[in-house]
């Protein structure tokens, strides 16, 4: 911290960019990382490189969907080596309560202040269905627990921390429209209660109905407590529309999203892919893809509107390179210093 000063002797949790920006009222921007399936360092670097700049602070996934992935707190580290902000993820899945301890007070000694404490994808949906899970804390006691290491300095087991405190910018996340959906502004509130600084939630397409969920949000006086980052992504195609409508939990796709996406390829609408050429199937995708971020920048500006929303979460995985010209095309850049 400048002056020699800790975070918590200069009012913040952590210190981090990501607090900061909040805490000053700017409209935050987060983006996402997913590590490579190998031990390549230079993929993470250029991940980093094209994020840098138009985030505040980038997640790095913990074996997200259950496949086997470079740790988050391996690939963290080599995003700070980059001058960018990781928000490490923590899953319940794949460790125990001790675990989860040691990894949290290592990564705060190499630099990490953010973290989102996540329950995790079930391993059957990943590459080794048949590993056993831990799960032995759910997301909701994980809040609690980083809470207490920061602002009681206590382990889970209630004996001192022996020294520093890891300080931590404690995220959480919240998926608006899961079963059931009247449940969930109560499931935030007691992740707030227990410690949540900031959410993240799952992705937003239907504003109207994510609107109607932020009403009841503030009628809960939620967003006064926390943080609110809305979850936007760049659709990269109409199936990827379609697929998400049908077949993932907790996500509403308007058909009137799926026809200006299927729209933006109508010039290659009487082609099959069979008779089609590559570059005929390439421009195709190039519009898709230009549709797509169209369409995610109109959807921040809709939910930069909203009262509560705090700032916006990118998840463009493994299409990085989409991430500035959204922010850019949302007037998000350049970010504020802080």
């Amino acid at each position: 911290m400048e002056n020699g000063q800790s975070s918590a002797s200069n009012g913040y949790h952590a210190g981090s960019t990501l607090e900061r920006m909040l805490r000053a009222g700017h409209f935050a921007v987060t983006g996402e990382i997913g590590p490579p399936q190998s031990a390549d360092a230079s993929e993470i670097r250029h991940k980093a490189a094209l994020l840098k700049g138009c985030c505040d602070a980038v997640n790095i996934t913990d074996n997200q969907t259950a496949i086997v992935r470079m740790s988050s707190i391996g690939a963290g580290t080599l995003v700070v080596q980059e001058g960018l902000e990781p928000v490490i993820q923590m899953t319940c899945r794949d460790r125990n309560r001790l675990a989860i301890q040691a990894d949290l007070l290592g990564a705060s000694a190499l630099g990490m202040n953010n973290l989102l404490c996540l329950s995790g994808d079930h391993q059957r949906f990943g590459n080794h269905p048949t590993a056993k899970n831990v799960f032995d804390i759910d997301s909701l006691q994980l809040v609690k627990m980083v809470s207490d290491m920061r602002d009681k300095k206590i382990f889970q087991c209630g004996e001192d921390i022996k020294g520093s405190e890891p300080r931590y910018f404690v995220g959480a996340a919240s998926a608006p429209f899961a079963d059931p959906i009247d449940f969930r502004p109560y499931r935030l509130a007691k992740k707030v209660a227990a410690g949540a600084d900031f959410i993240q939630t799952q992705l937003v397409y239907d504003v109207p109905a994510f609107a109607k969920f932020m009403d009841k949000v503030r009628e809960l006086g939620l967003h006064k407590k926390t943080y609110i980052l809305a979850g936007v992504g760049p659709l990269k195609s109409p199936g990827m529309a379609r697929y998400m409508k049908k077949n993932v939990p907790g996500i509403l796709v308007p058909d009137e999203l799926i026809d200006r996406m299927t729209a933006a390829g109508a010039a290659w609408a009487d082609k099959k892919p069979a008779d089609m050429t590559k570059e005929e199937k390439s421009a195709r995708m190039a519009a898709w893809k230009a549709e797509g971020i169209q369409i995610c920048i109109e959807l921040i500006k809709e939910l930069r509107a909203i009262e509560g929303v705090a700032g916006v979460h990118v998840m463009a995985i493994e299409w990085e390179s989409a991430v500035k010209p959204i922010v850019e095309g949302a007037g998000l850049f350049p970010r504020p210093q802080v």
